[in-house]
């Protein structure tokens, strides 16, 4: 019987190791994930943020006791991956609760560990109205920054799929968004003549597009707002993301 290991539990992760189970019934399958939840919905975040999905636990699909009594995988949350011994095929984990390590063997190892959210370098980066958004808790952090202090406007540095889904929510939000993008156009995997009615269509609904441009700088600003300098200009936002 083979033991796989699954690092990364979110979309890629969960999916390799359920198709693990469908391709071999008998199979041992551990899959470790870093974070708090495992099988979640990435593009559903921003509309967590913005009121269209009313209810947290919608956003995931899976949680690590269903893995285990739909699919028999062993699914270990708060659980971070650090080493691997590929000649004596074990790895080293983690526990981040209980602040342990200890070692855990396999046969074939699947590695689909995601990435974490660039923030440039550089003073105010820091700050606590400066978010990422990338898990469930980045959501629930600006959910509650929100909800909690009532902010008017918002700069979301970079205008990908879930920078633009997050313009969207917060605009239904009432906040004035401003989206920053280091090239030309935004959502840089579409063709250039696909771009101009994306571009029209945000500028109608009252979304201001900064393109060639990012933020440099994140400074105190005039009544506890933060002050960006830009690569071209300034501007003063109530948060970041």
């Amino acid at each position: 019987m083979a033991k796989f290991i699954v690092v990364g539990g979110v979309a890629g992760g969960a999916t390799a190791a359920t198709r693990l189970r469908r391709l071999d019934e008998r199979a041992e399958i551990v899959l470790f994930e870093k974070g708090e939840h495992i099988s979640f919905g990435n593009c559903g975040l921003p509309y967590y943020i913005g009121g269209t999905i009313s209810e947290r636990k919608n956003l995931i699909s899976q949680d690590p006791q269903g893995m285990r009594e739909r699919f028999n995988v062993d699914a270990r949350v708060n659980s971070e991956v650090i080493s691997i011994d590929r000649a004596a095929k074990k790895v080293v984990v983690r526990d981040l609760v209980a602040q342990k390590e200890y070692e855990e063997s396999y046969d074939k190892l699947i590695l689909s560990p995601g990435g974490s959210p660039f923030k440039p370098p550089g003073p105010g980066m820091d700050s606590p109205r400066v978010f990422t958004l990338r898990n469930i808790p980045d959501a629930d952090k600006i959910k509650d920054y929100i909800r909690n202090n009532s902010p008017k406007s918002a700069a979301i540095v970079g205008a990908g799929f879930i920078g633009l889904e997050l313009a969207e929510n917060l605009r239904t939000l009432n906040l004035e968004v401003n989206v920053f993008q280091l090239s030309s156009q935004v959502l840089p995997i579409l063709d250039q003549d696909m771009v101009p009615e994306v571009h029209l269509s945000l500028k109608r609904n009252g979304i201001n597009l900064f393109l060639k441009n990012s933020v440099e700088q994140i400074a105190e600003g005039p009544d506890g707002r933060l002050a960006l300098k830009l690569k071209e200009g300034t501007l003063v936002t109530d948060l970041v993301v």
